[in-house]
């Protein structure tokens, strides 16, 4: 395993995706993207897609994913990876595309690029990761943020009739036709974390089968900003997240449907 020599007399029972480099993280500590990096590299070995998959990604926390993922990936200016990522696919529709995105980007400068692009029903995968703040630069509210929570722009906590509700991006995105599947997971424990794996999987498959658009909003975390440790920022997703943006498949076509069945 990576250059390491297994005895004989021992199982190997896991190791690095292939999808994966063995580069040193830049995320905080307690940080959930590096789970949701694995999940998405699992995958790609798991469907042996990893040697025509194309990945895009904007600015913010995962501005530099490139260094992780083992596959061809292309930095988009802020909120624009849906738009570059449909360009890639009209043009190499035998690729494997998707987008890696936070709230900050996708559900705000991004908004009209993800619409459109799911409108439009384009064959690419969406991952977007939802930890309700602006993680990069330095803590702002975000269009995530639940009311009452306290950050760098709202430090009495966001007010709903300032400020609006927090956009529920699986659900509007669910309304449009072009959307084949939605879901909405969470890498808050191990359960979550198994069904968010399932979730990035059954996306990629809708997407080689030319089903549609797909999009996995995943609940993350980000202890340094929130001002927790990181088991209390699970804890807190779990109790204030949760309750707020409701866990599971949003919408699935029948297509999808079938498809997930005789996976």
């Amino acid at each position: 395993m990576n250059g390491v020599e297994i005895p004989a007399d021992m199982e190997m029972v896991y190791s690095r995706p292939k999808s994966l480099t063995q580069a040193h993280t830049h995320y905080c500590p307690g940080c959930t993207h590096g789970t949701i990096h694995r999940l998405i590299g699992e995958v790609l070995d798991e469907l042996d897609v990893r040697e025509r998959t194309l990945a895009f990604v904007p600015v913010g926390c995962s501005v530099l994913a490139y260094n992780y993922f083992n596959v061809d990936v292309a930095e988009a200016a802020h909120g624009r990876a849906p738009a570059m990522a449909c360009g890639a696919k009209r043009v190499s529709p035998d690729k494997v595309v998707f987008s890696y995105q936070g709230d900050g980007d996708l559900a705000a400068i991004g908004t009209s690029e993800i619409i459109h692009v799911a409108n439009r029903g384009e064959l690419i995968s969406g991952i977007f990761v939802n930890n309700g703040i602006y993680g990069m630069t330095g803590g702002q509210m975000a269009p995530t943020t639940l009311p009452g929570v306290v950050t760098t722009s709202s430090p009495t906590g966001r007010d709903v009739e300032h400020d609006g509700y927090p956009m529920k991006m699986a659900e509007l995105l669910a309304t449009l036709p072009g959307a084949a599947y939605v879901s909405r997971q969470a890498v808050l424990d191990v359960p979550g974390i198994r069904k968010t794996k399932n979730a990035i999987k059954l996306a990629f498959q809708t997407q080689i089968a030319g089903l549609g658009f797909s999009l996995v909003e995943i609940l993350s975390t980000c202890p340094v900003n929130w001002h927790k440790k990181p088991d209390e920022a699970m804890d807190w997703a779990k109790e204030n997240m949760v309750p707020y943006f409701p866990l599971g498949d949003t919408k699935m076509s029948e297509e999808v449907a079938a498809l997930k069945k005789g996976a």
